[in-house]
């Protein structure tokens, strides 16, 4: 078998995870069926040169048809990401690394990705299948209380955890008593978007943040690669943000697509430029703080094509393992929400609608997000009595192992959310 680098090694500090890729490719690889030899017996390993990703020739953190390919790989062939966190940040916090970059507050380090892979004799029109092989855990993991956090007006922070990471679980001092079960995924997988696409996720997020909608629109500072979506990039203007997944792909965050899932999405561009990133170490449905168990890691995966497969109108579909679907627990404590509010409240997020109805109402018609939001404040609740949490603790237990999940859908005008806190996690169970 032979092992294959793209980019330096610049830094040291990579040699251990280096070492945990050698043993990922041998010990974990499993058969693959493929046309070419040499891809079966060829192991692509991308990522982890330099501090963080604009000193790393296989990263890039915004999305566009003219971002040039870290590497090629054959389909079927075993590849290994080596991937960083979703702010690029040193988690270790013996690190005596400074990061001006942080000072950016809009930051522009969000999220590097590993890539782009131009996979061989992919056309746009196809379908990339792309099986999770293996996840390999960095050591830390943090959670944060974000400026986009669901119920960030009630629990705004600033609150975070720095958590110690294993291939079985996730603890830390900032949270004692809490075990967090390893439910190790990418919260991205995408390919790079074709100019139509682009222009069509430009126009209407633009669209929509006129309105005064949340909306994440190109942004150059901190932007790789530099010399396309840069503050001097030629493209810089039109590189679209990491944050919100779209039909490619992209920041999905759904926890089950872990270990033995195959993803499938469409294909754009020659290559389709396969990019992995913002691994989590564990995430409840929701990743309602902002944040999950936000981590490094290293991904092992592999490729297929499906020549003029589906077309995938609204975004990438995925299979695996019915495992991955339940919770982390032999017991359970859920609580229910329903569309309903104080008279006068308008929710956060319909703030930007300026409807002059919602605030005189007491129920809103089949509103799943204003069912969400009750169901999550029940169940932060009964941890805040239960387990003596404070609210931001209870949040952040929420973020990384809370299940939003929904009831019912046609029970007008009160459709249903609800919350699912595994027991099991906390030591006294």
């Amino acid at each position: 078998m032979t092992i294959r680098f793209v980019g330096g090694l610049m830094n040291i500090k990579y040699d251990r995870k280096i070492i945990a890729a050698f043993l990922a490719a041998f010990v974990l690889m499993a058969p693959i069926v493929t046309s070419d030899a040499q891809a079966q017996d060829e192991v692509l390993v991308l990522g982890g040169s330099g501090w963080h990703c604009g000193e790393d020739p296989d990263c890039f953190n915004r999305l566009h048809p003219d971002i040039p390919m870290a590497a090629r790989a054959q389909p079927g062939q075993t590849i290994l990401l080596r991937t960083r966190n979703a702010i690029d940040a040193q988690l270790d916090p013996q690190s005596s690394y400074v990061d001006d970059r942080f000072s950016d507050p809009i930051l522009g380090t969000v999220h590097p990705l590993t890539g782009p892979v131009f996979i061989e004799g992919a056309e746009p029109g196809d379908v990339l299948a792309v099986t999770i092989l293996d996840i390999d855990p960095g050591s830390f993991g943090t959670t944060r209380i974000t400026g986009n956090a669901f119920i960030g007006d009630r629990i705004p922070g600033p609150f975070s955890v720095l958590w110690n990471l294993n291939r079985k679980e996730a603890v830390s001092d900032d949270l004692p008593g809490v075990r967090i079960p390893n439910g190790s995924f990418p919260g991205i997988v995408t390919v790079l978007p074709g100019p139509e696409q682009l222009a069509a996720a430009l126009a209407r997020e633009e669209s929509l943040a006129n309105q005064g909608g949340a909306s994440a629109l190109p942004e150059p500072t901190h932007a790789s690669p530099g010399d396309i979506c840069g503050l001097q990039g030629r493209r810089r203007n039109e590189c679209l943000r990491t944050g919100p997944p779209r039909e490619h792909g992209g920041n999905m965050d759904i926890r089950y697509l872990g270990v033995g899932v195959t993803i499938y999405l469409p294909c754009y561009i020659e290559g389709c430029g396969l990019g992995v990133g913002d691994l989590h170490f564990a995430q409840g449905d929701g990743e309602v703080a902002g944040t999950a168990i936000e981590m490094d890691a290293d991904v092992t995966l592999t490729t297929e094509l499906i020549k003029d497969g589906p077309v995938f109108e609204q975004g990438p579909h995925y299979e695996g393992p019915a495992r991955l679907m339940d919770i982390p627990s032999r017991r359970f404590y859920a609580t229910t929400g329903l569309p309903l509010k104080a008279a006068g409240e308008i929710p956060p997020d319909m703030a930007y609608l300026e409807s002059p109805k919602v605030a005189g109402l007491e129920n809103l018609s089949k509103d799943i997000s204003l069912a969400a939001r009750n169901a999550l404040l029940e169940i932060i609740d009964f941890m805040v009595r239960t387990y003596g949490l404070t609210p931001e603790q209870a949040y952040i237990v929420a973020s990384v192992a809370v299940d939003l999940r929904i009831g019912q859908l046609v029970d007008v005008p009160n459709v249903g959310v609800t919350a699912i806190l595994p027991l099991d996690i906390f030591d006294e169970n």
